[in-house]
């Protein structure tokens, strides 16, 4: 069994949700941590984990970074840990894979789908062998809980219900 871990500085868990129906506003979460475990050199038999810290959300704007933290959304400070955990990777060709798992977020657990793309397998200067992937997926932010949104004065809604995932992940082997 060959141990992996994400490699936090060369990484990023990202996400996009539609403002007012007309853009997107990305975020990322800038605290997390990941394992991975695979006896196999292609990972189609991995087994993952990961969490991220909800308080560490940043979209470039602090006021609504704190709004983000608090109980209309995220719940950090009785929620702390978004979670994922793997049930079933797919391969669906040698660079191309499904990722199944569960997904818990303000204590909602669902399952999601991810796509995930192999970037490739590396050794750096320092004689680590490093593994990177993209990942790629959509929830409906409402089955974990957050559920708040306004209208605008037309009758548009501010927030959509999708959330795109979009991670860059960078694996160093143990």
């Amino acid at each position: 069994m060959t141990n992996w871990i994400i490699d936090e500085s060369h990484s990023e868990i990202g996400f996009k949700v539609k403002h007012l129906m007309i853009t997107n506003v990305s975020g990322y979460f800038t605290r997390f941590n990941g394992q991975v475990q695979t006896a196999s050199d292609d990972f189609h038999d991995a087994s993952i984990s990961f969490e991220a810290a909800a308080d560490s959300i940043d979209t470039q704007n602090k006021q609504r970074d704190e709004h983000l933290k608090n109980g209309e959304f995220f719940d950090a400070s009785n929620y702390p840990k978004i979670s994922f955990v793997s049930k079933k990777v797919k391969k669906i060709d040698n660079e191309n894979y499904k990722l199944t798992g569960d997904l818990t977020i303000k204590g909602e657990t669902h399952p999601i789908e991810l796509d995930v793309h192999h970037t490739g397998l590396t050794v750096d200067p320092y004689g680590q062998q490093k593994a990177g992937f993209s990942l790629k997926g959509r929830l409906h932010r409402t089955d974990y809980g957050l559920r708040w949104n306004a209208t605008t004065e037309a009758g548009g809604i501010v927030l959509s219900d999708e959330v795109k995932l979009n991670m860059e992940i960078q694996l160093v082997r143990q």
